[in-house]
């Protein structure tokens, strides 16, 4: 069995404080596009109990990574093109996540990596300074770099809800 190192390192491209974090996003993103490899569609639309689906919670981390982009980092209007990859909203009108079947692994797909591509791309020419200085919102104030750390943490929290739901999903398959 071959050793490995377990460390962080930096995004090529980037400032390389910033370029730890944006890693540390990107590995969040690794370890779910590799548990959904040929995932079926039925997967992706299973609603268990009360919860919503894994189709769902993909579409939700997206549109959060897109909304913190635009809202909180550039806070300016969404780009059409990515406005357009959401065409419901995340939650419905009782406060829960909207429910999505019938979109494939494809479509979340393509979508968790064009709003990924676009975040990254303004965080190239950033400097330290950017990084932490703090955008001057309504109800708070934020920071770029408090911005990617309520990603990892988002993203990390709805892996969790993922791969435990495929675990159980794919398990009652085998049955």
């Amino acid at each position: 069995m071959e050793k490995r190192e377990l460390r962080v390192k930096a995004l090529p491209g980037y400032e390389e404080e910033i370029g730890r974090w944006l890693w540390c996003l990107e590995d969040v993103r690794r370890t779910i596009v590799s548990e959904m490899a040929g995932v079926s569609q039925s997967i992706l639309d299973t609603k268990m109990d009360e919860r919503q689906t894994i189709g769902s919670l993909l579409y939700h981390i997206a549109l959060v990574e897109a909304d913190c982009l635009y809202e909180e980092v550039l806070v300016r209007e969404w780009d059409p093109e990515i406005l357009a990859l959401f065409p419901v909203d995340s939650r419905s009108g009782d406060g829960s996540l909207t429910h999505l079947e019938g979109q494939t692994m494809e479509e979340h797909l393509d979508r968790l990596n064009t709003v990924r591509k676009v975040f990254l791309s303004h965080f190239q020419t950033m400097d330290l300074e950017d990084w932490r200085k703090p955008r001057v919102l309504e109800k708070y104030d934020v920071t770029p770099e408090w911005v990617v750390y309520h990603l990892i943490e988002h993203e990390s929290h709805h892996r969790g809800q993922i791969l435990q739901q495929l675990r159980q999903l794919r398990n009652e398959v085998k049955r």
